[in-house]
């Protein structure tokens, strides 16, 4: 279990010591190997830190880079500029270039959606392989081939593992050309080795496989919502006996803490990394009237956050709904055993999501139902994701969360669901304090590299296979039981206890009149 009092003395001293057993992969935006000795030579070192979420303040400076990188010189390899032998920036004819392999060098894997598209990319991948491979001589040099097909391959899998939908989306618009690419390449060296047409069919296969798995759980997503959906209408009133309540299905905190912890994996797992990309491509202010996301390329995504909306709305429900005050706050008490137990498995966007149904304002103007409750552990959860000091409590239970994954001898301990709001949030304030581009026309390296380690330990955490055994009954609760909307759940809370002042009574009587057609 996680440290429940939350105290910073309990929790790992030093962010440093924290991270070293972590090589973060850089599997997205422009993340190519970014430490120096000769960089078209050797592959990425062991790096000494794993990435933090900083507060905004604290993560920018005004030209974009960390004042440290400023106090060292400059250097510069065929368009890539290093300091600290570090790569900052460069040109993105230069990263693609540094994306190539060779006989003696393979780069991390990459992705630049914000400035290329990833048939494009492919393209000019392949096209400079075969000029620098001298694919198209009539005759081969087969040894130097075989060092260099392996690393072709190995490049090609960790593309469409690590970015799948990527193949996806092309397949609809350009599925000749993509596919097209990656045969035409193997076709060029399978005649030193044979066994390059195997791996290709392999890699195929497994690419098929993978998409299918995802477009199923897109549509187990669409089904349910449309479920949802359905049911939220015909739900208007408050009569008891028009739903099961969660404690005839589910009476084990313990239980359910696990059974949400499973709906929260398995809604991850089809979250790709590019859809983090696709997330901020339009530029819209986090003002509330307009999506920051683009089309179906974030549905996943979106999904994900409906989740967490949908659970705050359940709980809410769960606790209105009972007509008795002793059978509420038993309800309430059930719901903070939950979201402690939640907090031990290291599943915190179920936690905020339990803290923030119980803090609607239908549930928390319910005096006489809290007078009943013993609420010491509702007050520590709420301090442990306390926003005071830009989520400081929860941002050190995160890292003690992490430092628990990264020496886990089980899959229990390995698992990490992270508040995921607040995730977008710190994402999209790194993506707007920082330009992609320098003025001189380079790629901003340093905020790609940024915007990898976060994108990449969160891939880490939603790969995590749940440990505890599948309840089909409790999820099929959990996703389809009929939900107050707004409306309705101030009006249970006011049948529930009456309203206090007039503001709430002319509220009351509205509802009566357009909810339950009574005056």
């Amino acid at each position: 279990a996680l440290d429940w009092s939350g105290s910073p003395e309990q929790q790992p001293s030093s962010s440093s010591s924290l991270y070293q057993r972590y090589k973060p992969k850089w599997p997205i935006f422009l993340c190519i190997s970014h430490h120096r000795s000769n960089p078209l030579m050797t592959t990425l070192k062991e790096d000494e830190g794993m990435p933090q979420t900083l507060s905004p303040t604290s993560m920018f400076t005004p030209c974009s880079f960390s004042p440290h990188l400023h106090t060292s010189k400059e250097d510069e390899q065929g368009g890539l500029i290093f300091q600290d032998g570090n790569l900052t920036s460069a040109s993105l004819d230069a990263l693609i270039q540094h994306l190539i392999p060779t006989t003696d060098y393979y780069p991390e894997v990459s992705n630049s959606q914000l400035f290329i598209e990833p048939h494009e990319l492919l393209s000019r991948v392949c096209h400079k392989c075969i000029e620098q491979q001298r694919l198209d001589d009539p005759v081969l040099d087969k040894a130097r081939i075989r060092k260099f097909g392996p690393k072709i391959l190995q490049l090609l899998t960790e593309w469409t593992e690590t970015f799948p939908y990527d193949f996806q989306e092309e397949r609809c618009f350009h599925e000749e050309r993509i596919i097209g690419h990656l045969k035409d390449m193997i076709h060029r060296i399978a005649p030193c080795d044979e066994a390059y047409w195997k791996k290709m069919n392999q890699l195929l296969q497994t690419l098929n496989q993978k998409l299918a798995t995802l477009s199923h759980g897109q549509e187990g997503i669409v089904k349910i919502n449309a479920a949802v959906s359905d049911k939220l209408v015909a739900f208007k009133s408050k009569p008891p006996s028009i739903q099961r309540e969660i404690l005839s299905v589910c009476s084990d905190p313990y239980t359910l803490a696990q059974q949400l912890t499973h709906v929260e994996l398995e809604r991850l797992s089809h979250i790709g990394p590019e859809e983090f990309v696709q997330a901020f491509v339009h530029k819209d202010p986090l003002d509330g009237t307009k999506p920051c996301f683009s089309d179906q390329k974030t549905s996943n995504l979106e999904a994900y956050v409906k989740w967490f909306n949908r659970l705050c709305y359940l709980v809410a429900t769960e606790i209105c709904m009972p007509a008795k005050k002793k059978q509420r706050a038993q309800v309430i008490e059930f719901f903070i055993d939950v979201a402690r137990e939640c907090f031990n498995i290291g599943n915190f966007n179920s936690l905020m999501a339990i803290i923030s149904g119980m803090n609607m304002s239908p549930v928390s103007r319910l005096k006489k139902t809290w007078s009943k409750v013993k609420t010491a552990k509702f007050f520590i959860l709420e301090h442990q994701m306390d926003p005071t000091g830009n989520f400081y409590n929860y941002r050190t239970a995160l890292r003690g969360a992490a430092h628990r994954s990264l020496t886990a001898h089980s899959n229990r301990e390995k698992i990490v669901i992270p508040f995921f709001s607040l995730l977008i949030k710190d994402i999209y304030f790194l993506n707007e304090g920082c330009a992609n581009r320098l003025p001189n026309g380079h790629v901003n390296f340093e905020k790609f590299l940024e915007l990898a380690k976060q994108v990449g330990e969160f891939i880490t955490w939603k790969q995590v296979e749940c440990p505890f055994e599948q309840d089909a009954n409790i999820i099929h609760y959990l996703h389809t039981a009929p939900i107050f909307t707004e409306d309705g759940l101030y009006l249970a809370s006011y049948e529930s206890e009456s309203p206090e002042n007039q503001t709430e009574k002319d509220r009351w009587k509205s509802l009566r009149s357009t909810i339950l057609g009574k005056t």
